[in-house]
This record gives structure tokens, sequence and C-alpha cells, in this order.
């Protein structure tokens, strides 16, 4: 029971990284881009919302029922240095979701 606690302690205590990902459909050749407060998480809560079939982006969500899971791949492109404040990490995500999009042509997640 210890040991349960422990982990769940150090869980909550774990700084989250913020980050550029992409969501690569090898089939089709489409890639999605993204940014994120949580690049260790963000696979998890996508991959639920497109296996529910809830996901907002239609093409994604059209790609995902074609090819299902085994199609896809997840790709954190960059993890952000911690910034001084909320404002300059939002606008550093922004920066540089924009310069891989622009890269991969890539559309929105």
């Amino acid at each position: 029971m210890t040991d349960r606690r422990t982990a769940i302690a150090a869980y909550k205590e774990r700084k989250s990284v913020a980050g550029v990902y992409a969501l690569r459909c090898g089939p089709s050749g489409e890639i999605w881009v993204g940014e994120t407060l949580d690049i260790d998480k963000i696979w998890n809560r996508l991959a639920f919302s497109l296996r529910s079939g809830s996901h907002p982006r239609r093409a994604l969500q059209a790609a995902w029922a074609t090819h299902g899971d085994a199609g896809f791949a997840f790709e954190a492109l960059e993890r952000m240095p911690e910034a001084p404040s909320a404002y300059a990490r939002d606008a550093a995500l922004r920066d540089r979701r924009d310069v891989w999009r622009e890269r991969l042509g890539a559309a929105p997640v």
C-alpha cells in the first residue's frame, strides 16, 4: 500500500512538459500537428477520442476510421523549456506549432 501511495504522490508532483506533436497516418500520408501543455499525456487523450469516434477534426476522425490504430504514429516533435510565464509558454507553443505545420505541410489537430 505504501508503494502505491508513493507512486501516486510522485505522479502528482511530476512537472508537465509542454510541447508540439504530430500524428501521422502512414497509409494516407496525412499529418496533423498540435500543441499541448503535457506532451506525455496527449496521446492517451487523442487516442481515446479517436477510438470513441468523438474527435472534432472530421478528416482526422475519418482517417482513423479507415486505417485504425495501426495506421497511426504519434511523435513528440519538440519539448518546450520551462517558460517564465504562462503567456510566454503559450506564445512559444503557438509559434513552434505553426513552424512545424508549415514545415510538414500538416493540418491542425
